[in-house]
């Protein structure tokens, strides 16, 4: 193609994107299905940041990741600084995630930022919640699982 009609060619799609984007937008509002109101319903009834259980699971699988992975006996002893940081930050219609963090003392002494959020149907086949988390510092997989910094446990 000559440079004038790629850049004619060009045009015409910028100008067509822009013209469906308004319909495209208005579609998907109108294709919001709150996700209490599915056939297979989620109840958004998921535990806070500071739940004791919650805490507990991060710890427990914390410690269980890095002594299998890492060979490592370091756990987590203590949290404060709890913070909720999102609740369903995508929308209504995607399953409720509550987004959480803290600041956690390891057993080395040294006190770590960890992000965690707490998912519905996220636990044993679906059957209860469960939890993500990230440790700042202790992300050491070779790719990175939750990107720089813990970027990808955040919302």
């Amino acid at each position: 193609m000559r440079p004038n009609a790629l850049s004619a060619a060009v045009s015409i799609a910028l100008i067509l994107a822009a013209s469906l984007q308004p319909a495209l937008a208005r579609s998907a509002r109108e294709d919001i299905e709150p996700s209490e109101e599915r056939a297979f319903p989620f109840d958004a009834d998921i535990p806070g940041c500071q739940d004791a259980d919650v805490l507990e699971k991060v710890s427990t699988q914390f410690a269980e990741k890095e002594a299998k992975f890492w060979n490592s006996s370091l756990t987590i002893v203590a949290y404060d600084r709890i913070e909720r940081t999102a609740w369903r930050p995508w929308g209504l219609d995607f399953y409720p995630r509550r987004f959480c963090t803290a600041t956690a003392t390891t057993s080395d002494g040294i006190r770590r930022k960890v992000d965690y959020s707490v998912r519905e149907s996220l636990g044993i086949i679906g059957s209860t919640w469960g939890i993500e988390f990230c440790v700042h510092g202790l992300d050491r997989d070779l790719s990175y699982a939750y990107a720089t910094a813990c970027r990808m446990a955040r919302p």
